[in-house]
């Protein structure tokens, strides 16, 4: 599975910027994606996540404390594909967004831990101005 992010960019404070992660190579119907930030000297930290089973509508999502109710993640099946809707972007969300998957179900709580995804984009800078 080959994973590439898109989208990031300069915003100013309070803008909106929309990430995509697609996926490519060889897909799992069941699995679980979810984006990651690193700041400049920092961690890379859990952002949000989200799991399914088959093609049902079983989409479960999971947030970052930070994060709830600015960002919201989703998934294109069609398209192979998560967004991260980010509004309201703050100047201390300047990081490099990564996403990642698995192909298990992740739970609510495992889907925060960097170590339970195999596979890894090249990551996407986002630049919040003040």
């Amino acid at each position: 599975v080959q994973l590439q992010a898109s989208g990031g960019g300069l915003v100013q404070a309070g803008g909106s910027l929309r990430l995509s992660c697609a996926a490519s190579g060889r897909l799992f119907s069941s699995g679980t994606m979810g984006w990651f930030r690193q700041a400049p000297g920092k961690e890379r930290e859990f952002v949000a996540a989200i799991s399914w089973i088959g093609s049902w509508n079983s989409d479960t999502s999971y947030y970052a404390d930070s994060v709830k109710g600015r960002f919201t993640i989703s998934r294109d099946i069609t398209k192979n594909t998560v967004f991260l809707q980010m509004n309201n972007l703050k100047p201390e969300e300047t990081a490099v967004y990564y996403c990642a998957a698995d192909r298990r179900r992740l739970t609510t709580g495992t889907m925060y831990r960097r170590s339970e995804y195999d596979y890894w984009g090249q990551g996407t800078l986002v630049t919040v101005s003040s």
